[in-house]
């Protein structure tokens, strides 16, 4: 079993099991147990004997070091009913009970993406700050679908394997500005964007970078700034391949965001949970605790 008293005292293991300091956790703690009192109507009760067996989990402190250890290292359930000494099917009740609670309590936190950006005045209000933007697609694997038409739909070509995507806008502190719902793998990521119009929320003097992928979007938007593609059966000049190379040294911060959310595993690792769009949920969080950790470390 977990010493949890142990890792919470000391910094390097809280690290490693949260992906937070004991700075940021106890910061984040203080808004979590606000949201978690109002979200729940638990009401203490004096126990006698044979009341029952005491939880495991007794503190809030305590609930929120296991959502944050299953987001970062993504036990299987089995593992963590060992570690946390309870039943599986308890393990599976924590995270489900958690996770909603973690996440409103990232949005009132202010660190959360936004879904979808509905208006440019959207976006100003929450990004005033905002100078450029990095658009971007990340994937992550699932398990292979039994369904032959499902393998297909969630086959990615790039990645040669099943996953699931979404789209980001990054700004150049590497926060997570906009995260689109989860989808198939095999999904272009212009199509993506067409369906959920990113850059149409952005004010157009804000330059937005993206790559290939978004070949015949600039022909919306004045905004977009693309790489160069090599034309058929020629050679991009000198110009063009510099041109190229400074706009790639740009966008290497959207992947860099990408990294510093794949911390958590629950966010790269093979998804395994069986609830239908829990990936997405578990995605976004993933995304808040990220951005909570850039505004704490700052």
């Amino acid at each position: 079993m977990l010493n949890i008293n142990r890792i919470l005292q000391q910094d390097r293991l809280l690290r490693a099991t949260t992906g937070l300091n004991q700075k940021a956790f106890e910061e984040l703690l203080v808004k979590f147990e606000l949201v978690y009192l109002s979200s729940t109507k638990e009401k203490a009760r004096k126990r006698r004997r044979g009341a029952g067996r005491k939880a495991q989990l007794r503190t809030i402190k305590e609930k929120l070091f296991y959502i944050l250890f299953y987001l970062k290292c993504y036990p299987t359930y089995d593992l963590a009913s060992v570690l946390f000494d309870f039943d599986r099917s308890q393990a599976y009740r924590w995270v489900c009970r958690l996770q909603p609670i973690l996440e409103k309590t990232l949005g009132e936190k202010k660190v959360l993406p936004l879904r979808k950006l509905s208006s440019i005045d959207e976006f100003i209000e929450h990004f005033p700050e905002v100078k450029k933007v990095i658009v971007d697609g990340t994937e992550r694997p699932i398990c292979r679908p039994k369904d032959k038409d499902r393998q297909k739909e969630n086959y990615s070509g790039k990645k040669k394997r099943h996953t699931s995507k979404n789209l980001a806008a990054v700004a150049k502190d590497k926060r997570i500005l906009v995260l689109t719902p989860s989808t198939k793998g095999k999904t272009h990521d212009k199509k993506i964007h067409d369906r959920e119009d990113i850059i149409g929320g952005i004010p157009d003097a804000i330059p937005v970078l993206g790559d290939l992928g978004f070949q015949g979007v600039q022909k919306q938007y004045v905004n977009i700034h693309l790489p160069h593609k090599k034309p058929k059966k020629g050679k991009l000049t000198d110009t063009q391949k510099q041109e190229n190379k400074k706009l790639s040294q740009e966008r290497v911060l959207c992947e860099n965001a990408f990294a510093g959310v794949k911390r958590y595993r629950a966010a790269s690792d093979i998804y395994r949970n069986r609830v239908t769009k829990f990936d997405d949920k578990l995605m976004l969080t993933a995304c808040g605790l990220w951005n909570f950790y850039l505004e704490e470390a700052a």
